[in-house]
């Protein structure tokens, strides 16, 4: 007897690893209270230095800016739920809001802050929230085109047959998307999470050392730190910063994604039992407590019966999936001749907006410039395709080699290309380079990760039956890349190759304007047009170049890219 009741004390006492889970709950929560005091603090004289490039600050300096980005990546998981599903399920939305996320993830970064830094400010006058949000707002549009690209693509290529099941269990549409579309979409969007806080870190010394005309706002952070030393060419600076940023990067893979990748492998479409698992020592820490589980096992039932709901969304439009009733030709006509109206409407107010400053000849001078961005972008994404996709497959079809690189990769996706301008002015000015050349190479140093990533995931949620079939055949070499694994992954890559497109257009600002210490290498292009524009504070040619921007990605997004797309979601779905 005693016994049994020494054992239901100890099955209701917390064990050892709800203590560490506690413990460390316990330091997110002070270390995300002590960072609010410096949020809602008044906003710094223009003048007044923010920064002090004392060791001692990284920590404080590293939790600000990661709190930034998990603030701009949670906004990111709602408009990508939001924003992707409604383009993947109305065929009419999709032929608007596809293309808007083409033009915006084109436009520049400081292309947005320009225009919203002032907003922001204007919400909460003299007070420091106004640039966090601002500085948030600049990271989310870093990381939520890339979330939204690949969850819309997951949702548009769920198997044929997964979607019969659904039908035969008379799934409601409330329900198919939690039980089958959003887990099958689960592993793409979470490599593609990692790569957008890639993406975020890559922009964080833009969004951090707001510098627009004569208006400068700087906010603590390791961006902001990384910006200062740099323009002081201090590279025992720089080189803490890189360690700091290396070690944060290793605490939120271990802590976040690395558990996040090991449950998701749950959801990956298998009809054998061959792969490898994932595995996390987070993951297996919180399984063993047990005071934490029994805490969340409420909140997850209450979220498994809210998701198995029986909830009837109405079908205002048709979705963009087949259906069994030919669309509407009258209607699709009234739709595209509202959108169309809209278009030329914004259109003519951007006209009259860009005329007050620029004539013809500048219009035709930074389309040339465009032209010359065009070039240099399409043959960066080949050279990091045929260099990067085969290294992503092999890396992806191992999931523990996969956990292994997977820091490293995200260290150098996140490695932000600020820090090589002293190197790469000096050796231009020193060899006297042809900067059209060298600085093209610093558009693609961020962005190839995002094929990189998207490969990888693709790779790692190809189904195993496939691989033991193609075993089974004899498919082995160059067959088997052409037949079996290209096929398989070519959906994710042309979201990846689609994203780094935009990005790296988005790149092209920072990359074709360097500045370093008192030297300006410049390379021809619209990027520098919109870099010096910016610099200037002239915003009629920031809007120009920004429209020309848009507007070349789009058609080419159109023309080429989702030309490719379609063909892939028509041919290639698993």
């Amino acid at each position: 007897m005693f016994n049994t009741i020494a054992s239901a004390g100890r099955r209701v006492l917390p064990n050892q690893w709800d203590l560490i889970a506690f413990a460390a709950i316990m330091a997110v929560l002070t270390a995300i209270a002590q960072s609010y005091h410096g949020i809602s603090a008044p906003l710094p004289a223009p003048k007044e230095d923010v920064i002090a490039l004392g060791y001692g600050n990284l920590p404080y300096y590293a939790l600000r800016t990661a709190l930034r980005m998990f603030a701009a990546l949670f906004f990111s998981l709602v408009f990508t739920f939001t924003y992707a599903t409604l383009a993947a399920k109305s065929r009419r939305w999709e032929m608007v809001l596809i293309p808007i996320l083409d033009i915006l993830q084109s436009v520049p970064i400081l292309g947005f802050l320009s225009f919203t830094v002032t907003f922001f400010l204007g919400l909460f006058p003299g007070n420091t929230l106004g640039a966090e949000l601002a500085a948030i707002f600049a990271i989310f549009t870093s990381q939520a085109w890339n979330m939204a690209f690949s969850f819309y693509q997951s949702l548009r290529t769920v198997p044929p047959d997964l979607d019969e099941v659904a039908r035969g269990f008379r799934l409601t549409g409330w329900q198919k998307f939690w039980q089958l579309e959003a887990p099958f979409a689960m592993p793409g969007l979470i490599w593609n999470t990692m790569m957008s806080m890639s993406g975020g870190w890559f922009f964080v010394v833009a969004s951090e050392a707001i510098t627009v005309g004569d208006t400068t706002i700087t906010l603590p952070g390791v961006g902001s730190y990384i910006a200062k030393a740099n323009n002081e060419g201090n590279w025992s600076a720089i080189g803490a910063a890189i360690l700091t940023m290396a070690i944060v990067i290793l605490l939120y893979d271990q802590l976040l994604f690395r558990p996040i990748v090991a449950w998701a492998d749950k959801f990956r479409v298998e009809l054998s039992a061959g792969q490898e698992i994932s595995t996390s020592w987070v993951l297996n820490l919180l399984q063993r407590t047990r005071w934490l589980r029994m805490g969340f096992r409420p909140v997850f039932a209450s979220l498994r019966s809210f998701s198995l709901l029986p909830i009837r969304i109405p079908r205002l439009l048709p979705a963009a999936t087949k259906s069994n009733q030919p669309p509407s030709r009258i209607l699709d006509a009234l739709w595209i001749v509202v959108v169309l109206a809209v278009a030329v409407y914004a259109g003519w107010l951007t006209v009259q907006y860009i005329a007050t400053e620029v004539g013809w000849e500048e219009v035709a001078h930074v389309f040339v410039l465009t032209f010359y961005t065009l070039v240099r972008v399409f043959l960066l994404i080949l050279l990091a395709s045929v260099i990067w996709v085969p290294i992503s497959i092999w890396v992806g079809l191992r999931p523990h080699l996969a956990e292994g690189l997977q820091p490293i990769a995200q260290f150098l996706a996140v490695f932000p290309v600020n820090l090589l301008f002293g190197a790469t002015v000096s050796l231009i000015l020193y060899y006297n380079l042809n900067p059209n050349i060298w600085l093209s190479f610093l558009i693609i140093f961020g962005t190839q990760w995002y094929i990189v990533f998207n490969v990888i995931g693709g790779a790692a949620a190809f189904p195993n039956d496939l691989r033991e079939a193609a075993n089974n055949f004899h498919i082995k070499g160059w067959r088997w890349w052409v037949q079996v694994m290209l096929p398989g992954v070519a959906p994710y890559y042309l979201t990846g190759a689609i994203t780094a497109s935009g990005g790296s257009w988005n790149a092209s600002i920072v990359a074709e304007w360097v500045k370093w210490k008192d030297h300006t290498v410049e390379a021809q292009g619209v990027g520098s047009y919109i870099a010096e524009a910016t610099d200037k504070g002239d915003f009629p040619k920031i809007v120009l170049g920004v429209a020309m921007m848009s507007l070349f990605v789009t058609l080419v997004n159109r023309l080429f890219w989702r030309q490719l797309y379609a063909y892939a979601e028509r041919r290639l779905r698993l």
